[in-house]
């Protein structure tokens, strides 16, 4: 997916943010907390960067201590690429495309 104009997208992904972070705020009566973090623009730039992206969204979970493996995540697309692809492939991506510290400093 291309954004043609990421400010206003940036724009309006604060707003959704807000908006959802306010109401979870009320749900838990944690006004105040913040919820979200913070937004990037993050372009792939080659098939090699996709990889390895890939791989950090899969093992985010694990290195924050939210599942012990990346399956047993149950938000994670994962399970798509598992059924789509198989745990061979899984497998390899992350021996190919090793995330080392691909993504180091980006949590608070």
């Amino acid at each position: 997916m291309r954004i043609g104009e990421i400010e206003a997208f940036s724009r309006d992904l604060g707003r959704l943010h807000g908006r959802t972070s306010y109401e979870m705020n009320k749900t838990d009566q944690t006004k105040g907390r913040k919820v979200w973090f913070c937004s990037h623009d993050r372009i792939i730039r080659s098939m090699r960067h996709y990889r390895a992206t890939l791989n950090y969204i899969h093992n985010n979970p694990v290195k924050h201590g939210y599942a012990k493996k990346w399956e047993d995540w149950p938000y994670s697309s994962v399970h798509w690429y598992m059924q789509a692809h198989g745990r061979d492939w899984l497998l390899d991506l992350w021996r190919k495309y090793p995330i080392n510290d691909y993504g180091d400093k980006w949590d608070p």
